[in-house]
């Protein structure tokens, strides 16, 4: 596929992979897919914060129907192991990611989104799993959207296809914050910013730890934080942080 489908642009500690389809609605091709993964994959070790993001009207209709007619079994597998890889790789990543939805996102698109780290979408923008309505019903997007709106939302979205819009999402935790469209980018800057202050090893271990625990019982939540903690709290940037705030100055984070 054209490589400039999806595009990777670093500014300083902030990278933007970029869906850059619009003509097909930001589909997720396998394709695509492949490339987001190797386009993520790529991105600098010292970027401190991904920014998720697309071009054009729509964020993402989620997979290309088109190419999903009259294929062997074994191209819907690959297919949707793949977009499954493609989420678990935003899951993983080191930096935070944060989604920037300008617009509608719907199956697997609404599934990246709720993969993400942290969403923020234009007021205008809007959310669906929609499956049911073709016979397809949306088994794999419900897994991130279940697990950022609860059971009976997410049943409501998927028995349904209704789409819901972008404030109800804010209510419904499937995206952070709804803003005018034409204060999208400065809202993603601004939380990225906030992000970049800290440590990147501290915000990259926080990450990881945070989704290791996320779906455990409580004491085994706690097995898995309780030790990490206890590292973090030796290594270097948690004795830097302590002593800026006992000595009332700006830590200097050895990892920035």
């Amino acid at each position: 596929m054209p490589h400039d489908q999806v595009r990777l642009e670093v500014d300083g500690p902030i990278a933007t992979v970029t869906l850059a389809r619009p003509e097909k609605r930001n589909a997720l091709s396998l394709d695509l897919m492949r490339s987001v993964i190797k386009t993520l994959e790529a991105v600098p070790a010292d970027v401190g914060v991904v920014v998720m993001a697309a071009e054009g009207k729509v964020f993402s209709a989620g997979h290309d129907i088109a190419e999903m007619m009259d294929r062997p079994a074994e191209y819907y597998a690959d297919l949707f192991a793949t977009c499954t890889d493609m989420m678990t790789t935003v899951r993983n990543l080191r930096q935070p990611v944060i989604a920037r939805v300008q617009g509608i996102a719907t199956a697997a698109g609404c599934q990246l989104v709720a993969s993400c780290d942290l969403a923020i979408a234009a007021d205008t923008a809007w959310f669906a799993t929609p499956g049911v309505k073709i016979g397809l019903f949306c088994h794999t997007p419900m897994v991130p959207v279940s697990r950022a709106v609860g059971h009976k939302r997410a049943m409501q979205m998927l028995l349904t296809g209704d789409p819901i819009d972008a404030n109800k999402a804010v209510d419904w935790g499937l995206i952070n914050e709804a803003v005018p469209a034409d204060e999208l980018d400065d809202a993603v800057t601004t939380m990225a910013r906030k992000i970049l202050r800290y440590s990147k090893n501290t915000i990259s271990l926080g990450k990881n730890t945070y989704y290791a625990q996320a779906d455990m019982p409580e004491d085994a939540a706690y097995e898995v934080a309780t030790p990490v903690m206890a590292a973090n709290a030796a290594n270097e940037n948690a004795q830097e942080g302590m002593g800026a705030f006992l000595e009332k100055r700006k830590a200097e984070w050895k990892d920035q």
